[in-house]
């Protein structure tokens, strides 16, 4: 499956679309998610992003679901 990089760096800019979702459509696991965007954003984007997205609920769907008592967004 040949997934589109630009594609990819959108889910994972999104704050709505978890990693699990990611992985749901292009096969990708959250490290192989990481990579990319490390590889392909600008040393600081890359920066700013990892602190945005580490540790947010949002962006694990069992965090997400513990939270909100299985609220699906």
């Amino acid at each position: 499956m040949k997934v589109n990089i630009d594609d990819v760096i959108g889910m994972a800019w999104s704050d709505k679309i978890s990693f699990e979702e990611i992985k749901k459509r292009t096969g990708l696991k959250e490290a192989e998610v990481i990579s990319i965007m490390r590889n392909n954003l600008k040393k600081n984007s890359y920066i700013l992003w990892r602190k945005r997205v580490r540790g947010r609920p949002a962006k694990h769907r069992k965090k997400t679901r513990a939270k909100y008592n299985n609220y699906e967004f």
